[in-house]
């Protein structure tokens, strides 16, 4: 069985999600929602989904970055954007803190915000600390893509959408993206659209 993943205009998308308790963390209903979030983000596909996601008002992500993923990109364009093979992983009550503050900007999408994509800034590395589906609390460094996923999905359990930190002059459709920015440098698009590297 897939979620149903809810599109921006949902309430659900700008509320913060509530923490669950040590209790709830280990529970029938939160494995069977783990479960169906993975499935969920497999089939979009996607390299992260977070509760509101699919109208659940709870801070739990799913985050997997697989290697089919990125084998059509160019090596190059895998380098730039630090982007490495992610395993499956949980992410319940998550808190990010900033490693590098470096601002890092690519097109992102997202998929409550299907058929769409724009630049955003994020920071290079972050640390996640949050607890695995056991309810055992963990801790990881993040740099890269894998920091932007990060970055992406605990923002949608601050009820926060990539629309909000978006360059407005980059936003597209999937299809135009394809068609005119796939491929280039940042700041080639950035020149194009008329915005100061």
């Amino acid at each position: 069985m897939l979620l149903k993943i809810v599109q921006t205009g949902e309430p659900v998308l700008r509320q913060r999600a509530r923490d669950l308790t040590p209790e709830e963390m280990t529970s029938p209903a939160t494995r069977r929602l783990i479960d169906l979030m993975r499935d969920t983000l497999r089939d979009a596909p996607g390299v992260g989904l977070a509760a509101p996601q699919v109208g659940v008002d709870v801070r739990v992500a799913v985050i997997e970055d697989r290697a089919e993923y990125q084998a059509m990109l160019p090596p190059a364009e895998l380098a730039a954007r630090e982007r490495q093979v992610v395993d499956f992983h949980v992410l319940i009550n998550p808190r990010l803190v900033v490693e590098d503050a470096t601002p890092v900007e690519f097109h992102e999408g997202c998929l409550s915000v299907n058929g769409f994509s724009a630049l955003v800034r994020r920071a290079r590395a972050v640390r996640v600390e949050a607890f695995d589906e056991q309810g055992r609390p963990f801790s990881r460094v993040a740099t890269g893509w894998y920091a932007r996923i990060l970055q992406h999905e605990v923002d949608h359990l601050d009820g926060t959408l990539y629309l909000d930190r978006m360059e407005p002059r980059s936003f597209s459709t999937l299809d135009n993206h394809r068609r005119h920015w796939a491929g280039k440098q940042v700041a080639e698009v950035r020149r194009a659209l008329g915005l100061v590297p």
